[in-house]
């Protein structure tokens, strides 16, 4: 599989800046951020996949939308690989309110309020990548899925740190913190 992280967002660029929280809850991505989706999807042309996984955030959903218009593949949401829970932009946005941005893909697994209500510490996400990866690990193939993700769960999952749209292929057999390899990330 391939994991990437999401796109440039709002927060990032505030963040970047300051190293302080900026207060933006669910951050939508910059327009710099989708011109690294449009390059991502180009990168990604070849590879086979056949679907998107993609945390609920606006800033995935928003990376993922773009990558599956042009890859023409479906969007399916699991919180699982949700961010690591720390700043006001993890705060996300409620289901009824992603089902209006987004009428085609399936929130109904999800309750209303979906994302944490705590700052999780840094096992509680090494907690839900050891989850992400004994279940990938359970499907026959995993090769043809794009996951859609964030820097802290991708850190837990592989313990690479990535830049945004950066890019990793992913073997749930690995041992942490390996199991990927680094796909040429996308232009910044």
């Amino acid at each position: 599989m391939i994991l990437i992280r999401h796109a440039q967002s709002e927060f990032n660029v505030l963040f970047a800046k300051t190293r302080t929280d900026p207060g933006i809850r669910d951050p939508k991505i910059t327009d710099l951020g989708r011109q690294q989706a449009e390059a991502a999807s180009d990168q990604l042309v070849d590879q086979g996949l056949t679907e998107i996984v993609a945390s609920p955030y606006y800033r995935t959903l928003e990376t993922a939308e773009i990558l599956a218009r042009n890859l023409k593949l479906p969007i399916r949401v699991d919180p699982l690989i949700g961010e690591h829970a720390a700043y006001t932009s993890d705060l996300g946005s409620p289901v009824s309110t992603l089902r209006n941005r987004w009428p085609d893909i399936d929130f109904d697994h999800l309750p209303e309020n979906w994302w944490p209500d705590f700052i999780e510490a840094e096992h509680h996400v090494d907690a839900r990548s050891r989850l992400f990866r004994d279940r990938v690990r359970a499907l026959e193939r995993i090769d043809h899925i794009l996951v859609v993700s964030h820097w802290g769960f991708i850190r837990a999952l592989t313990g690479h740190e990535m830049q945004n749209c950066g890019m990793l292929r992913f073997d749930p057999h690995g041992n942490h913190p390996g199991g990927g390899v680094v796909v040429e990330p996308a232009q910044t």
